[in-house]
């Protein structure tokens, strides 16, 4: 559905009653929840953000009843908080997780706080409405929601929560540093996203705003005037004579005449002047972001916003495909479950959003197939053959890395072949991509002697030319499964499993050891719990806690039914499976390999991040990965109807978390769990000391708590997670890219655990021209670096389409220092079209990147000092805007 007329700004009586009942009790527009540590009972950015998604989704629950069940009503959820937990239980049913929507709200909430924290968004007040540059904060807020529209329809969804994100900042913002409320506004503005209409009356450079005020609070210092106006900010722009400020412990421009300010962030009279209207700016913030998710949902329609939100349950299924002579069996196998995925799940929860498809062979690879339509994609796979001969190895990581570009996080990607790769030296990048996008790899390879004769070789072949595919699979929590011909069709149903949104359940030990048992725990919320067994067996049996075992025997046992395909058996455990401690006896030769998942209502998201708490506003910046030698939090999520328990306090609670090394399966350390937020929000935070993250290497989280009934729980993130040697960072171009333009952008390199001697290496996705004038870095510790890059955009680029840029750091020596790679999304535009609702200015905000926070600090080469603690560090702020107007210049 897509509406030609935009829908109007007043919002309908539903909207409204469910605003009333869902605001908190107590009422920035601070960045995040760590905000409230300075600012109790605050309303924050994310709040504002997750609350209007929820309204906007259940009003499209209401609209659009689920098939087959019953339809919403909107009496079931007045009175009480709203969550997505419960609303997806409500719609798809219970048992049907809500993982990806929460985590696809947590990307536009983090992009949204990221506003506060950039060193060239912070200050800008373009981004802010800031220093009464209402026309152009209008201007930039519009195009940035223009580019959420383009960067959805070319399906870059991560790109596209970004700029949104980055737009619901700015509006939200409207509302706390304007006067739009102290005017007796009690409605959003109504032109605020219609570029065509006029703001209104807007105070000139000569028009006095303020009263002096000498204490925190300053309610009555805006002057008796109806024109709009906005605070100064610091000393850029300077606060014209008699004009407002922002207001604030850290506004510099407070302390000049007219003092205060007129903010309205924060419940905090110390940082927000007008702080006793905070109440009636966030309800405008929250009635505006509402109407903004509402204006996306009729431009892209239920379907395309559902998928810019990920409102389903269900799993992308993306296929990665050898097409060489070889791989016939292979390439029916995968139609043979692309048909069974599509057809069974077909109008159902689980019918996958999204299809990607990438074929592969030497020395191709490519183009990348994406679609949300099942037919289409049945269709250009149904096209696919093997044809043609080829020697091994093949470009199989190139094709996995389009897979990667293009499939959403927390996806699941299968590549069939039954060849090594040829492009091994992609290794360390393809595992540092999926970690940024969360998506888990499994590789089919179909290892068969009688092919010789078949797939020519141009050398004897190394017995280990498949371990980049093993590093891949364990850096993205997938396996690696070897197979025959004869069975490769029984073995690629793990593809339906697998989106089905099995958890991998814990093993200790992680790794198979002669003579001793693995155990995992099974608690009452588990079930459809299968054990995976592949590998040279001699024999095997599981034990559950009762003492009941059972063996390799196929067919149905005591415990469940057993299958065996080649060196490959699946143990399906009868449900409801005995709760309590299971064991798992394996006998075998050479490389064995044990995996127990199961289903469950109980699941967890994570994100790490830094304190911040100086400068404009207090929060958690975010991180993708922690960073060797700096101290880093850890916030946990728990998902599930389950997590949040009943009023009673009975319900699941998690104490700790632990660290285990991903290689050898050793414990690092436990970390204690402190609840953060309303209870409800089941919101965890733990701090990682730099000691327990003194080294790179790859380590897993398990979250470790107890039930209702005093019972054990035990998750395990679906993917390890990385220490990273040293922090990059890369931004982009203050604005979009447009074809024939020469665009920089920023690079910097911090390290805090040691002198490092790096080589640095880029790469663009399509292939643009690029250069550097940093290719080698020498750091000692608490150093930092700053570079600039040129991106050559060609007259022929493709307009409204993704460009994707990837910096590589990595020791000069070998094995030295682990690679450590930043990825940028950036967006080729046209100029905009000249209709009502797209009718956008040119803009200059900040692209942000999705590998690590991109602080826009980088120009000429310079190095400085930098803190371990990164917070209020000289280099972080004033020293990368100054070098990034000296980029620019030299540019």
């Amino acid at each position: 559905m897509l509406p030609v007329k935009v829908p109007p700004p007043n919002l309908g009586p539903s909207a409204l009653l469910l605003l009333q009942l869902l605001l908190p009790p107590t009422s920035a527009f601070f960045p995040n929840f760590w905000s409230l540590l300075a600012a109790p009972g605050s309303i924050t950015h994310q709040d504002l953000t997750e609350e209007a998604a929820l309204n906007v989704t259940l009003q499209l629950f209401l609209e659009q009843p689920p098939p087959g069940r019953p339809p919403l009503r909107l009496e079931d959820f007045l009175g009480r908080t709203l969550l997505a937990d419960d609303l997806f239980a409500a719609y798809f049913g219970s048992g049907f997780p809500s993982r990806r929507f929460r985590a696809a709200l947590g990307e536009v909430s983090r992009a949204n706080a990221a506003q506060d924290f950039l060193p060239t968004s912070k200050n800008d007040p373009d981004l802010h409405f800031d220093a009464e540059r209402l026309s152009q904060a209008r201007t930039r807020l519009v195009t940035a929601l223009r580019e959420t529209l383009v960067a959805a329809r070319a399906f870059d969804h991560t790109l596209s929560r970004q700029r949104l994100g980055a737009a619901l900042h700015a509006l939200q913002d409207f509302y706390s540093h304007s006067n739009w409320v102290e005017l007796g506004k009690e409605q959003p503005h109504p032109h605020l996203l219609w570029p065509r209409q006029e703001l209104g009356s807007l105070a000139q450079e000569s028009d006095p705003t303020c009263s002096d005020c000498e204490q925190l609070s300053c309610l009555g210092n805006l002057l008796d005037f109806q024109f709009l106006t906005s605070g100064y900010f610091g000393t850029h722009p300077p606060k014209p004579p008699g004009k407002c400020s922002h207001g604030g412990y850290f506004d510099q421009s407070s302390s000049q005449p007219p003092q205060g300010g007129i903010n309205k962030d924060s419940t905090s009279p110390g940082f927000s002047p007008h702080h006793e209207l905070h109440p009636q700016a966030a309800k405008l913030a929250l009635l505006a972001s509402i109407q903004a998710f509402s204006l996306l949902r009729s431009r892209l329609g239920d379907r395309g916003f559902s998928r810019l939100l990920d409102i389903t349950p269900a799993s992308s299924l993306s296929f990665v495909l050898d097409t060489t002579g070889s791989m016939g069996e292979e390439i029916n196998a995968a139609k043979i479950q692309a048909r069974h995925i599509v057809e069974q799940r077909r109008g159902s929860p689980m019918e996958p959003a999204h299809y990607v498809l990438v074929p592969f062979h030497d020395p191709g690879f490519g183009p990348v197939f994406s679609t949300s339509d099942p037919d289409s994609f049945w269709q250009q796979l149904h096209e696919i053959h093997a044809v043609g001969g080829g020697d091994e190895p093949e470009m199989c990581l190139s094709a996995l890395e389009l897979a990667l570009l293009h499939t959403p996080p927390l996806s699941d990607i299968f590549v069939f072949t039954d060849a090594s790769p040829k492009d091994a030296l992609l290794t360390n990048r393809v595992e540092s991509l999926t970690r940024e996008r969360r998506c888990r790899v499994t590789f089919l390879v179909t290892e068969d002697p009688s092919r010789v004769q078949i797939r020519a070789r141009r050398e004897v072949l190394s017995p280990l030319r498949f371990e980049p595919y093993e590093a891949v699979a364990l850096a993205s929590g997938g396996e690696v499964i070897f197979t025959k011909d004869q069975h490769i069709q029984d073995v690629a149903a793990i593809v339906g499993d697998s989106m089905a949104n099995l958890v991998t359940l814990p093993l200790e030990p992680p790794v198979v050891a002669p003579g001793r048992p693995l155990t995992f725990s099974v608690d009452e919320l588990l079930q459809n719990i299968t054990v995976r067994i592949h590998g040279e067996i001699s024999s095997f049996w599981i034990r559950n806690p009762t003492g009941v075992f059972q063996g390799q025997e196929e067919g149905e046992g005591p415990l469940g039914h057993t299958r065996r395909f080649g060196q490959f058996w699946m143990v399906t455990v009868n449900d409801p499976p005995q709760t309590g401690t299971w064991e798992i006896h394996v006998t075998a030769e050479g490389t064995t390999r044990v995996r127990v998942q199961a289903q469950t209502s109980l699941d967890f998201l994570f994100h790490f991040g830094i304190p911040v708490e100086d400068g404009p506003h207090p929060g958690l910046y975010p991180l993708t990965q922690p960073v060797a030698g700096l101290q880093t939090q850890l916030l946990v999520e728990v998902t599930g109807p389950g997590s949040r328990g009943n009023s009673g306090g009975h319900g699941p609670r998690f104490s700790h978390v632990v660290l285990r090394g991903v290689l050898e399966g050793a414990e690092l350390g436990r970390v204690p769990l402190e609840p953060t937020g309303p209870r409800e929000q089941g919101l965890l935070v733990a701090s990682l000391p730099p000691t327990l993250l003194s080294s790179p290497g790859p380590f897993s989280l398990e979250l470790i708590g107890q039930d209702g009934g005093g019972r054990g729980l035990h998750r395990a993130a679906p993917q390890p997670c990385a220490v990273v040697p040293v922090l990059l960072e890369l931004s982009g171009p203050p604005g979009f890219l447009a074809p024939g333009s020469k665009a920089p952008l920023s690079l910097h390199i911090a390290t805090f655990s040691g002198p490092q001697d790096l080589d640095l290496r880029t790469s663009v996705n399509p292939s643009f021209a690029l250069t550097s004038n940093l290719s080698r870095v020498r750091l000692g510790q608490n150093e930092s670096a700053w570079g600039c890059l040129w991106l050559e955009v060609p007259d022929s680029a493709a307009l409204d389409s993704v460009v994707m840029v990837t910096v590589t750091t990595a020791g000069r020596e070998a094995n030295s220092v682990p690679p450590t790679h930043a990825f940028l999304r950036l967006l080729v535009l046209a100029p905009a079209p000249q209709d009502e609702l797209t009718a956008f200015a040119h803009s200059t905000g900040p692209v942000l990147t999705t590998a690590s926070p991109a602080f826009r600090l980088s120009t000429l080469v310079t190095h400085g000092r930098a803190r371990g603690q990164m917070a209020g560090s000289p280099w972080w702020g004033t020293v990368g805007g100054v070098l990034l107007l000296l980029c620019l210049a030299s540019w």
